[in-house]
């Protein structure tokens, strides 16, 4: 049994023959197609993908409510078993952004209840209906299909518009990906031909067409029996070397391909170096990384756990700490403001630091210094009837 049969059980693989396609709104056919990686392969969208892959990677689960306390359990470890959380994060990411679609389905134990969930790449998916049921079909490279209910699965898209079920693709990607190609075989190509030497030459003295085939049969043999050393005759003229020059991009066409691409997938060169610290920081992460984390944790949420579950507040949400990437100055400032004014507690402090909490609980109280005062207690400090009645007590 491979993990194909231990995602997808037989009850939730098969379809019945009188499947079709679901109908839409806008008629549009609810059909998917996975790019299979293609634009994975380029380095500058593979960078790209990898910077937020990698701090989505770092977002925390908090689970709240108390329904299903069995599945919450084995999801504060880890969403299946065979990923951690930050390998799930990561490979969720960089489906979503290279096929701009990412599915993720239920895995369920001998007695149907969900244990966990997995991210799928499919080539293909399709949204069928059968029997009143509406289910959404996989086909994979390896030819094997499987079907899950619609409502058991979770789809996070991008650039959604005309398919009320799946992404849009990366089509507008298709320009700046062929000028990347093109640079890259320019490149190429002037590395293989600076290697070589090529000459230009003029025979002369030739009347009959057979005297110069001789002529060329016995110049390729001479120059393959010399090893590419060739000395020419003097009935050759205007010998003239022949230099390559390869096209490539220049300087300010490279550093616009390179804008396309970062502004296509919203990164920046202090991203992709991990120099970004602070507001910058912070900025990437509201426009990068959090609109990814509310939707995959409303898919997942409604994936998990029924409406009726949901609106006892059982729910899951992808969080992060940014206060943790602010440089070490404003990290003290916020720090010691927060702390002394009592709006934080020790542990939420040692926490922006990447400090483990006290040890007993010792770090969950909250400090107030000696010259902040409560304005509910300077009222009644100034209250003269109150402070007769606390007199005469």
């Amino acid at each position: 049994m491979g993990l194909f049969e231990k995602i997808f059980p037989n009850k939730t693989a098969e379809l019945k023959d009188a499947a079709v396609l679901f109908q839409t709104l806008n008629g549009y056919t609810p059909v998917f197609k996975s790019w299979n990686g293609a634009i994975y392969e380029s380095l500058l969208v593979r960078a790209a993908i990898d910077a937020l892959a990698r701090h989505t990677a770092k977002l925390k689960p908090e689970i709240s409510g108390s329904a299903r306390p069995i599945l919450q359990t084995k999801l504060k470890r880890k969403p299946n078993p065979y990923q951690t959380w930050s390998q799930f994060l990561y490979q969720c990411r960089t489906i979503c952004e290279v096929d701009t679609t990412l599915c993720i389905v239920p895995i369920f134990d001998i007695y149907g209840e969900i244990t966990g969930m997995y991210p799928v790449i499919p080539t293909g998916c399709e949204v069928v209906e059968s029997n009143g049921q509406i289910y959404l079909k996989y086909r994979f490279r390896n030819g094997k299909a499987a079907a899950v209910e619609l409502d058991k699965c979770a789809i996070v898209t991008r650039f959604q518009y005309n398919n009320d079920f799946f992404g849009g693709g990366n089509a507008p990607l298709d320009e700046t990906m062929d000028l990347i190609s093109i640079q890259n075989q320019g490149i190429k190509e002037g590395v293989k031909s600076s290697a070589s030497f090529r000459f230009m030459a003029q025979i002369g003295n030739f009347q009959k067409p057979e005297d110069l085939r001789k002529e060329q049969k016995r110049f390729s043999k001479n120059l393959k029996e010399k090893g590419g050393f060739l000395l020419f005759p003097n009935t050759y003229n205007n010998i003239k070397q022949i230099e390559s020059k390869p096209f490539v991009v220049d300087a300010k066409q490279q550093e616009m391909i390179e804008t396309n691409v970062n502004n296509y997938f919203g990164v920046n060169k202090e991203i992709l170096q991990n120099k970004a610290v602070g507001d910058s920081w912070s900025a990437f992460y509201e426009g990068g990384i959090e609109p990814f984390s509310i939707q995959l944790s409303e898919c997942i949420t409604s994936m998990l756990f029924t409406e009726k579950e949901q609106a006892f507040g059982a729910g899951i949400m992808f969080t992060s700490n940014r206060l943790q990437y602010m440089s070490n100055s404003d990290k003290l400032k916020v720090s010691a403001q927060m702390a002394d004014r009592g709006i934080m507690n020790r542990d939420e402090v040692r926490d922006i630091w990447n400090l483990s909490p006290l040890p007993n609980g010792e770090g969950q109280a909250y400090t107030i210094r000696g010259e902040y005062h409560n304005a509910a207690d300077q009222l009644e400090d100034d209250d003269p009837d109150e402070k007769e009645d606390n007199e005469d007590e």
